[in-house]
This record gives structure tokens, C-alpha cells and sequence, in this order.
């Protein structure tokens, strides 16, 4: 059986923010905001950084829960993002991943962390055909490209451009 398939035994302590029993391995998240909040669980007063990400889904038919971004995460974000303001953070692909050596007091637990290196998605040019192809397939299909966009980026020249070659392939 997968690891994907199996069950973590903290998934029987729900939660309102993503842990460690939700990722099983690295996964690219969009983070759509960044607030200030007070600690949901209620077990403290504590307020934290709290991010929220653009995917709804983990995985089909699992919620994503926002995260809460400790001190080490955030320097992370500060250091991805070239800035202090969480309000800045929006918009910014980044890579969650479990770490098994968290310091805890005298323990080392599981924690979630992300990875200081910058996502960056391939650009999709005419020049790779095969993608290309792929893209406007994509277009013609669904009569948009975020699918498309979700996994590559485009130049607004491109993106007119592709729109340009389906529209005229159809008349």
C-alpha cells in the first residue's frame, strides 16, 4: 500500500491548520494571502502568521487548510519574497515539505517547512512545439488556459498569440 493511501495516525486529531499528517510528500502551493489571526484552536490567545493558499484541494476530494507560518517559515517567505510584509507574500509559489528533525523543546518533531528555494514554472514559447500544441488543445477544450497557466508561464504576446492560432483553426 502507498504512503499516499494510508492513513497518518494525527489525522484522528483534526485540526484547522495543515500539519505534518497532511503532507506526505513536498507539495507546490500558491499562497493567496497572509493575516494576522488568533490561534483557532484554541488552546492559546497566541496570534500568528496564517497563510492561506489559491488551491482548495490537497489532493481530490481533501480540503487544504490554511497554514500557520512560525518564525523559521516565515524568514523563509521574507527571504523568497525580498520582503518583511506579509501583505507582500501573496501570489508566491512555494514548496511545503515535512521535516522530521523539528526542535521541540528537548524532542525533535515532525513540522512543516518551506523550502527556501523559489519555485519557478518552465515558460511556454511556440518554439516548444509539443507543449504548444498541448496548450491550445488545452484552450480549445476548456475555452481558457489556467489549466495551462497553472503549470507553465506565458508571456501576455503568447497567450494572444495561442488565442489567436485556435480561433483562426476554428473558422
Amino acid at each position: 500500500m502507498s504512503e499516499q493511501a494510508k492513513t497518518h495516525y494525527r489525522k484522528a486529531f483534526d485540526s484547522p491548520y495543515l500539519s505534518s499528517a497532511d503532507i506526505v510528500e513536498p507539495t507546490v502551493l500558491t499562497i493567496a494571502k497572509v493575516t494576522l489571526e488568533t490561534d483557532k484552536t484554541k488552546k492559546t490567545k497566541d496570534v500568528f502568521n496564517t497563510a492561506y493558499f489559491a488551491e482548495k484541494e490537497l489532493r481530490p476530494g481533501e480540503k487544504l487548510k490554511p497554514m500557520i507560518l512560525n518564525a523559521t517559515n516565515s524568514k523563509t517567505m521574507k527571504a523568497l519574497t525580498g520582503s518583511p510584509y506579509i501583505e507582500d507574500w501573496a501570489g508566491t509559489r512555494v514548496t511545503v515539505y515535512v521535516d522530521t528533525k523539528v526542535r521541540f523543546g528537548n524532542s525533535s518533531v515532525e513540522g512543516l517547512r518551506i523550502s527556501p528555494t523559489r519555485v519557478t514554472k518552465p515558460v511556454l514559447t511556440p518554439a516548444s512545439i509539443q507543449a504548444w500544441n498541448n496548450a491550445k488543445a488545452a484552450y480549445k477544450r476548456d475555452g481558457d488556459l489556467r489549466k495551462v497557466l497553472e503549470r507553465m508561464d506565458m508571456s501576455e504576446e503568447h497567450r494572444q498569440q495561442l488565442i489567436s492560432e485556435c480561433v483562426e483553426a476554428a473558422a
